[in-house]
């Protein structure tokens, strides 16, 4: 009875581990990570998460160079380089972005700063409503 809790609360928890990598620290090539990173150092390098559930945390003291894809974000810190969001993005208000933001759903508060472009990527299926039906690409027009 107790164990069967037990392995449920385990399997629950090793889904959202996360890492930290603490001020000071600086990590020179790309990182890939699952589950949860906590970044208070920095890293010159590519960020990349493996899963659509990954979630990538920049504290203010936080610092990217290079780029970010990941499904999940809150930045507080700053990046140089292009960000890449498939869900959800939080901008923290001490946030700095020197590149190009994709990104689905967006929150941004005061003081938060992008320099570069800014642009929504859509859903797999807002894409299919938008797209003409092929019947209607093969009528004739009239002259």
């Amino acid at each position: 009875m107790f164990n069967r809790n037990k392995r449920n609360d385990r399997r629950s928890t090793d889904c959202h581990e996360t890492s930290l990598i603490a001020r000071g620290t600086l990590i020179r090539g790309d990182l890939r990570f699952s589950g949860a990173l906590h970044l208070d150092g920095c890293i010159e390098g590519t960020v990349q998460a493996e899963g659509e559930d990954a979630m990538f945390t920049l504290s203010e003291h936080g610092q990217v160079h290079g780029e970010i894809h990941v499904p999940h974000a809150v930045i507080n810190g700053h990046v140089i380089g292009d960000v890449y969001i498939s869900a959800r993005l939080e901008l923290a208000a001490q946030a700095r972005i020197d590149g190009d933001l994709r990104y689905h759903t967006l929150e941004m508060a005061a003081g938060a700063q992008v320099n570069g472009r800014i642009s929504r990527q859509a859903d797999a299926d807002e894409v299919q409503r938008e797209l003409p039906s092929p019947d209607v690409l093969d009528e004739p027009v009239p002259a």
